[in-house]
């Protein structure tokens, strides 16, 4: 896909109501969720025990934790657009967060972002996000959250 380019943070305003874009897929393997728990402390059998998960879970085998799905959202969002003349953003924090679907390990996800909401800070704006995590072939996303970064201009 391609990057969308904004040309500094003013660019935001002109962009409310408006998609942003679609990352790439990105698999989500087994390597990845065990090391999140690692650095979770969540190991919890539904998403690192891959035996048991396959004769246990409901969802025939592994799937990610939800909060994974979550973190991968900065990594996907740098893949869609960049913002020019910046000095630095800030990931503000997150207004809302639903995980309408698990997504099984083996499986791809994108993300699609669309601002909602642009406010003026000291030196720079504010900005929602509306971003969907998509799961190749799911019917339902993965995960739906309203994210808030803080961009400071150059």
């Amino acid at each position: 896909m391609a990057k969308v380019v904004l040309d500094g943070i003013a660019a935001f305003k002109e962009n409310v109501g408006k998609e942003l874009g679609v990352s790439d897929w990105v698999q989500v393997t087994q390597e990845k969720v065990n090391m999140f728990a690692d650095s979770t402390g969540d190991h919890q059998w539904i998403h690192v025990d891959v035996e048991r998960a396959k004769k246990e879970s409901p969802f025939g085998g592994p799937i990610a934790h939800g909060y994974l799905t979550l973190s991968m959202v900065a990594g996907l969002l740098f893949e869609l657009y960049e913002v020019k003349k910046t000095k630095l953003v800030i990931n503000y924090g997150l207004n809302k967060v639903r995980f309408p679907s698990p997504v099984p390990v083996g499986k791809k996800v994108r993300a699609r972002a669309k601002v909602l909401d642009v406010k003026d800070i000291e030196g720079g704006v504010e900005v929602a996000l509306a971003v969907t995590i998509e799961i190749e072939g799911g019917t339902k996303p993965a995960c739906a959250a309203e994210v808030v970064y803080r961009y400071i201009g150059a």
